[in-house]
């Protein structure tokens, strides 16, 4: 008998150990570390324009809410469970203040104040003491943010240099398609697989170009000098090419945790500081959605990724297409729903990976410990956020 070698035996796949994942860096619901430092944060809910007379559910931070817009144009996002009875106020209606549950006609205004009370003498001379618990929501740049944690911890909604001071022929497009991971609208597994994936420049070179042919333009392709650098506001990659027209391109990618992705055109159609940015929305801890931003001509359609296979639309691949060509959404989801940390084996080139992950956990316990994270403010003149984002070149 051949004696296998130590070397093999460890190599066996019989022989690995219990896999796991990361908890702070993968959970968003209430009461975990990880859901309770995003909701020190404004998250973004819906477009405004999903906002209407007629109530939607929503889902955010594995939390399932009630969004509408009353007869005065305000928005409100209420816990669905009627505070009377129990019964959901998806199905009731919205009026001039508020929204009426189809049970007993309570009426809530979008801060939870109870209204109306048809049924009780009076309209209710006890209703000042009932309320239907309700989230904080603002409006900006064409979506609703809501803000879900601790009312006396929170901050002002942040503006962003890039989105701000428009042109009278300039506007901002609200795509939610979740653009960017090159797959569905809504994503199928956990938002930390994509957001860190932003702090990976150099799977570029391969799944973008070199294994599933040039997905953005060929000089994305070259592979580049990388530097990392933590901001005020999170991290940053800068990433340094030479084109194949001789000129240098200076790419800068950022994250503003705990969940802004600014990402410079990959086309290499729009050069100088990013006209744009995005947001995930982590839905719960196995779905997330993406929601960009950027500022066009009116009329404009916006900058779009490079085409796929002849033009195809993602969703227009066939099975056998999206295993030859994956994109993004393949690389990321076949991770699992929630990748399992302890198998990773990390290199030299994850160095960005290895630093959003140590900075991600170290605001997790900052908050954990009562204290603030970064990228909040309390008062207006500390707002806004300036970016370093961008595709720069130099001759």
């Amino acid at each position: 008998m051949i004696e296998s070698k130590p070397a093999q035996a460890t190599r066996s796949a019989y022989n690995r150990a219990e896999p796991s994942f990361e908890r702070d860096l993968v959970e968003v619901t209430r009461g975990t570390r990880a859901g309770e430092y995003l909701r020190r944060f404004w998250q973004v809910v819906a477009p405004s324009v999903d906002a209407t007379r007629t109530p939607q559910m929503v889902r955010v931070l594995g939390e399932d809410l009630v969004l509408y817009r009353d007869g005065s144009g305000t928005a409100g996002l209420l816990y669905p469970r009627c505070a009377h009875r129990g019964t959901s106020l998806y199905y009731g209606r919205t009026e001039e203040h508020g929204i009426r549950c189809c049970y007993h006609g309570w009426v809530f205004d979008a801060d939870g104040t109870c209204l109306d009370q048809p049924l009780e003498p009076d309209g209710g001379r006890a209703r000042d003491n009932y309320f239907q618990p309700y989230y904080p929501v603002e409006e900006r740049y064409g979506l609703i943010f809501a803000y879900m944690g601790p009312p006396e911890k929170q901050p002002v909604l942040p503006r962003y240099d890039c989105l701000e001071h428009l042109a009278a022929d300039e506007t901002i497009l609200v795509d939610a398609t979740s653009r960017g991971t090159g797959g569905p609208a809504i994503c199928d597994f956990n938002w930390f697989q994509h957001y860190e994936n932003v702090m990976d420049p150099f799977h570029v070179v391969v799944l973008h170009d070199s294994f599933s042919g040039t997905q953005f333009v060929p000089d994305m392709g070259t592979m580049p000098e990388v530097t990392y650098a933590y901001t005020p506001r999170g991290i940053k990659s800068q990433q340094v090419r030479t084109m194949s027209d001789g000129r240098t391109l200076r790419r800068v990618t950022e994250l503003a945790l705990p969940t802004g992705r600014i990402v410079p055109s990959p086309t290499l159609s729009i050069f100088g500081p990013v006209t744009g940015l995005g947001f995930m929305m982590p839905i719960d801890d196995t779905h997330f959605r993406i929601y960009n931003l950027n500022v066009a001509k009116n009329g404009d359609t916006g900058d779009r990724r490079g085409s796929l296979l002849g033009g195809k639309a993602w969703r227009e691949l066939t099975p056998a297409e999206h295993r030859q060509f994956p994109g993004d959404y393949e690389a990321q989801s076949g991770q699992g729903e929630i990748t399992l940390h302890s198998e990773d084996r990390l290199a030299s080139t994850d160095r960005g990976v290895s630093m959003l992950r140590k900075l991600f956990r170290a605001e997790v316990d900052l908050v954990a410990s009562g204290r603030d994270p970064i990228g909040v403010a309390f008062n207006e003149a500390d707002a806004l956020i300036r970016l370093d984002a961008g595709n720069y070149v130099a001759e």
